[in-house]
């Protein structure tokens, strides 16, 4: 779920006070009074009707337009009509504030209640929260340009930068976030597509590759394949220099992401193939695992198998690949010469007595 998306979800909490600002330019303060109360209301039935429960934000939200609305009606001030959007602008940007700047996050909240069963993850809490601080930012400006507007500037600026200006400074944002997700998402199919999977290896999505690879932890599964000769010998191949992940280091001797509608075997015979040239071998499975870094998880699905042919690795795909005897591997443990997750299997490899 993107940003915009987010957003859409947290409107509701936030309708009545956009109706009594936009019934209260077009009709005038008690109209627009009458207007949001009875917005308010039925809004307060409706989500009784569904949840079974009253919103208490929207109950806030409507008592406080109703203060607002009498005081206007009651004292018929022109300054404190000029100033009403003002006031109507802080408890926004306080909301905002509280919610972008301090661990009491408002806004994530009120959009757990409105979208229940929807599970939100951090790189999308982390997006919500940009996208308040933005919001944050176009309420506050907002806000002082109509504070200054209802002292030094003519009524009929007034009347845009309180109304119109409003409306354009939110509207653009959401057409820029419009706009910035669909160029997003076009990057995006462009890229190669991983499936996503829970913790037994069951297919339960799909995400581009530097999605997966962005910090969002989302489980993809990889193969890994070691290759063994008849001396008893490991094959590793040594990652490229411009690989994101472990650069420069020895690693298992293949290794690579599942692609989509592809089943694991077939996996690990195009990577076999693809990154040093084999493809007549039997291979066995040993463990599958889930594995963690910085950027990413992953559900390893780690073979093993014998080959005792000449090995050419693609050097298009790794720097070099060479067989190493038990004891070369355990002298360089712990050095940085391996990769760390090479390391945490060669030990799984040693207690299984698998090598």
């Amino acid at each position: 779920m993107n940003k915009t998306e987010l957003l859409k979800k947290l409107l509701p909490g936030f309708l009545p006070l956009f109706v009594f600002i936009a019934a209260d330019e077009i009709w005038g303060t008690k109209i627009g009074l009458i207007v949001a109360v009875v917005f308010g209301i039925a809004q307060l039935i409706f989500t009784f009707i569904r949840e079974k429960r009253f919103d208490k934000f929207v109950i806030f939200d409507t008592g406080l337009i109703v203060i607002m609305g009498v005081i206007s009606i009651v004292l018929e001030n022109d300054i404190f009509f000029k100033l009403k959007p003002v006031l109507i602008g802080l408890i926004l940007v306080v909301i905002l504030g509280i919610s972008a700047f301090t661990p009491n996050n408002f806004m994530l909240n009120m959009s757990k209640r409105y979208m229940k069963g929807v599970e939100i993850n951090d790189a999308q809490i982390k997006q919500l929260t940009t996208s308040i601080k933005a919001m944050f930012f176009i309420f506050l400006a907002h806000t002082l340009l109509v504070f200054y507007s209802a002292f030094y500037m003519s009524k009929e600026a007034w009347v845009f930068i309180s109304g119109g200006l409003f409306y354009i400074l939110f509207g653009s944002y959401f057409a820029f976030e419009f706009i910035r997700n669909k160029l997003k998402a076009k990057n995006l199919n462009k890229e190669e597509w991983l499936p996503l999977v829970d913790d037994k290896g069951k297919v339960i999505g799909k995400a581009p590759r530097s999605i997966c690879h962005s910090g969002q932890k989302l489980l993809h599964p990889v193969i890994h394949l070691h290759i063994i000769n008849k001396s008893r010998q490991l094959y590793l191949q040594k990652r490229p220099a411009h690989k994101q992940v472990q650069p420069n280091k020895w690693d298992t001797a293949v290794g690579g992401h599942v692609s989509i509608n592809e089943t694991i075997e077939d996996c690990m015979k195009r990577e076999a193939l693809e990154e040093i040239g084999i493809k007549d071998f039997n291979a066995k499975l040993i463990v599958q695992y889930k594995w963690e870094s910085d950027i990413e998880k992953e559900l390893v699905i780690t073979f093993i198998a014998q080959y005792n042919e000449e090995i050419i690795p693609n050097t298009e795909e790794v720097d070099e690949g060479k067989f190493w005897s038990i004891k070369q591997i355990q002298e360089n443990l712990g050095k940085n010469v391996f990769t760390p997750n090479f390391e945490i299997e060669f030990d799984l490899l040693r207690k299984r007595k698998i090598i």
